[in-house]
């Protein structure tokens, strides 16, 4: 046992942050409730990155990037969407500072730099997505949109963990466009088991699959699929989230497109994700009273070990033993 190491049976969740910390994987910082994810913990998700990313694009999937900012009124024109979120977002103001003319060296807010609309730092990107996409789509053509962002996101979180649950976390999210209920119900099921195979095989944890409760789906879905997994301490760990969305937000924001029988109807819907909050599972899934335990296929290093022995014997030896 590692003397370093908080032992899981003296203090579970200690010794989760002892891992953390003492290898090297994240780190504190000045911003409340955020956390800096240092070379070895970034070269984990970039590791999952290009696994994941592979296996969206082999899907079908596209890559694009969205705002960051979301205009309040874009935000709450979904209302289910805008009521889960509301007390969890970061809003911007203000656009300008200056100098604090009673404190010398100092800056404050220029309050003649009141924003017209507030901005929403983004907490989940569905809004300016589907306000995107009324340019995107007229025709069945024009479908099915499948499209994928890796970006940040602000959850104003009170309670915080690192990786876990902060104020800002990485994850990817896909946004897709479809022409028919059937067709957005298998996205969403066909994404669900592309992360049971990433968690199960790239990440040998093992999930369940199953659909979340209506008091706990995604605000603005009309089913939610989860993978859950089991830690050490025997509680569960929503590892990834897929959302059938239906035509709430085509209708929140007017997505109409014109079917092969040339009338009009609204697009549906569906988004899926999974968050830096996969590097925590892996933590907990594998980690020991020893140290962080890394699966072979997503291990930043890797080490092969050469056996090197002279005579019959001695090869016997080191075969018996390991």
């Amino acid at each position: 046992m590692n003397k370093e190491i908080t032992s899981r049976e003296q203090d579970y969740s200690q010794w989760y942050n002892d891992l953390i910390i003492k290898g090297g994987m994240a780190d504190y910082s000045a911003v409340r409730g955020c956390m800096v994810i240092k070379p070895y913990g970034f070269a984990l998700w970039e590791n999952m990155q290009q696994v994941l990313d592979r296996m969206f694009k082999e899907t079908g999937h596209q890559n694009a990037y969205f705002p960051l900012f979301v205009p309040k009124s874009l935000f709450e024109a979904e209302e289910k969407n805008a009521e889960g979120f509301a007390k969890e977002c970061a809003v911007v103001t203000h656009y300008r500072l200056k100098t604090n003319p009673e404190q010398k060296g100092k800056l404050m807010v220029d309050p003649e730099a009141k924003l017209e609309e507030e901005l929403v730092v983004r907490p989940t990107s569905e809004a300016i997505i589907w306000n995107t996409y009324k340019g995107w789509i007229q025709s069945y053509r024009d479908l099915p949109i499948l499209v994928n962002q890796w970006a940040n996101v602000v959850r104003w979180e009170m309670r915080t963990r690192l990786f876990l649950r902060t104020a800002e976390f990485l994850w990817q999210e896909g946004h897709t466009a479809h022409a028919t209920k059937e067709e957005a119900v298998e996205e969403a099921q066909k994404m669900l088991h592309v992360y049971a195979d990433f968690v199960e095989n790239y990440m040998a944890v093992p999930v369940v699959r199953g659909i979340k409760s209506p008091n706990e789906r995604f605000a603005g879905a009309e089913d939610t699929y989860c993978i859950e997994a089991l830690m050490q301490d025997g509680k569960a760990l929503q590892a990834g989230t897929s959302h059938f969305l239906g035509q709430n937000f085509a209708k929140a924001f007017d997505v109409k497109f014109s079917d092969k029988n040339n009338k009009l109807d609204y697009v549906w819907a569906t988004s899926w994700g999974v968050s830096t909050r996969l590097i925590g599972a892996l933590v907990m899934a594998h980690g020991d009273d020893d140290g962080l335990v890394m699966p072979p296929k997503l291990a930043p290093i890797q080490v092969i070990i050469v056996p090197i022995y002279k005579g019959e014997d001695r090869k016997t030896k080191l075969t018996k033993k390991y």
